[in-house]
């Protein structure tokens, strides 16, 4: 069964093309954490929020991805980090066409 981890977090920026810019070596690094299959980014320039939706293959694997992330993060200055992780419907997924394996 697959795991989504929704992250979010108050960030003074870059966002945009600034964004994908700045953090393109860090999406290349996420890409060889274990279990991960994909993520979505997200943004809210307006609010001064970033984040983003995960998919790991197990809940376990979300979880230590959750924990050196935030670690990560606070060492960037980021140390209020709102982290949930979810199980999966697969079966209403798929009804709903969501992209998970």
């Amino acid at each position: 069964m697959a795991y989504l981890l929704q992250v979010d977090f108050k960030m003074e920026g870059p966002f945009g093309d600034e964004m994908a810019e700045a953090f393109s070596d860090l999406a290349e690094s996420i890409n060889e954490e274990k279990g991960f299959i994909w993520k979505i980014w997200t943004e809210n320039p307006d609010t001064k929020e970033a984040g983003g939706i995960y998919l790991f293959e197990t809940k376990e694997t979300a979880e230590k991805y959750i924990d050196m992330h935030s670690k990560r993060l606070a060492g960037f200055g980021i140390t209020d980090v709102n982290a949930n992780i979810f199980a999966i419907n697969s079966k209403l997924t798929e009804i709903t066409n969501g992209p998970v394996q």
